[in-house]
């Protein structure tokens, strides 16, 4: 193989090596939104109970007021009427639902980017993207990364554990060469079995 060969083969090589390395973090923050999203519906379904369950009480300690007057009922009552209101408060200031719903759209808008650098994997191993147009659909997918990042919102620790154990677990689309053979195509595995 003539030393020019080898060079662009090497080049080829390396640009794959780092669009690889996008792809598994594209899928860890992909998983990681969506694994958030649930952390928060979850969240939000248990307020919705405390709240339901605190009113609930709170409302038959004021009807029982009226049948009864013991201080300990109208204290209870009183107490389970502000828990009432901070977790109504909590819920409006901070919005779980709403959350949920932004972490499920840049899941979604992640997926796009995800399976546009499996799409540009393919062309590279194909040989169907030359290196000029494969940096560029790169740089292009960078620049639409960057402006998702930059509108979506923060994740936790604790998204990212269970996103990480969830990925492992399953070997859903994972970050290690092995762990992202498991989800490509034959034709674009890298490791032998």
């Amino acid at each position: 193989m003539a030393l020019l060969e080898r060079e662009q083969m090497s080049s080829v090589n390396i640009l794959e090596d780092q669009i690889r390395e996008c792809f598994g973090r594209v899928v860890y923050t992909h998983k990681t939104h969506e694994t958030m999203a649930d952390i928060c519906a979850e969240r939000l379904s248990l307020l919705k109970i405390v709240q339901i369950v605190v009113s609930a009480f709170a409302a038959f300690g004021a009807l029982a007021i009226v049948f009864a007057d013991p201080f300990w009922l109208k204290l209870g009552t009183a107490v389970l009427s502000f828990v009432t209101l901070w977790v109504s408060g909590y819920m409006k200031g901070f919005d779980p639902g709403g959350t949920a719903q932004k972490h499920r759209d840049a899941a979604a808008t992640l997926w796009d980017i995800r399976e546009s650098y499996l799409s540009l994997l393919t062309d590279l191993k194909r040989g169907s993207a030359s290196d000029p147009e494969a940096t560029g659909r790169r740089d292009e997918l960078q620049r639409l990364l960057a402006k998702i990042y930059k509108g979506a919102p923060q994740t936790n620790n604790k998204a990212y554990v269970a996103a990480q154990k969830a990925l492992k677990e399953s070997e859903d689309y994972t970050f290690s060469a092995e762990e992202i053979d498991a989800f490509l195509p034959a034709t674009l595995k890298r490791t032998a079995k």
